[in-house]
């Protein structure tokens, strides 16, 4: 297991949508307990591949306080959620030094392939279904900015470019 880099934005990675995985097999394996690592790392409740470079749609959550309920996700997709909406402070390794608050549907119903590579579905709520629904965004090329008003985005961009870390 390796703690991987994380990759700078605006890295091209991080605007093309992922990949879909053809399989759940030991590379996929060995890419989630490396992203583990590196989420643990970050610290963060979750990571998705294309922020370490990786064009698959393989992500991981563990947005409990023990760190011990890892969650690991390929292909996911929301099938229904709550119209409920939360507010969460959201940010992201590939743009250090700042955050926003994102509103986002408190529950989420997801499909995705597990470990073992069975199709689950599977509900979320509150910071785990916030996370989840954040991991989602980075398979489809969607920086947690993009939700946020244009003048909002540029002004964050423009923070997150002087940013030395």
């Amino acid at each position: 297991m390796t703690v991987r880099r994380i990759l700078p934005w605006p890295h091209a990675c991080l605007r093309t949508p992922a990949a879909q995985v053809a399989e759940i097999n030991d590379e996929i394996r060995a890419l989630w307990d490396d992203m583990i690592d590196t989420m643990d790392a970050m610290p963060g409740v979750g990571l998705a591949a294309p922020q370490i470079g990786v064009s698959l749609q393989v992500a991981v959550v563990d947005a409990s306080q023990a760190r011990d309920k890892r969650i690991r996700l390929a292909n996911p997709v929301v099938v229904d959620a709550s119209a409920i909406m939360n507010e969460y402070e959201e940010a992201s390794p590939n743009l250090p030094g700042i955050s926003a608050k994102i509103r986002r549907p408190r529950g989420v119903k997801v499909r995705y392939l597990d470990e073992q590579g069975a199709t689950v579905t599977r509900d979320f709520v509150g910071l785990e279904a916030t996370s989840v629904q954040h991991q989602i965004d980075h398979l489809a090329g969607k920086m947690f900015v993009d939700n946020l008003s244009k003048t909002r985005r540029d002004m964050l961009l423009r923070k997150a470019r002087k940013y030395k870390g």
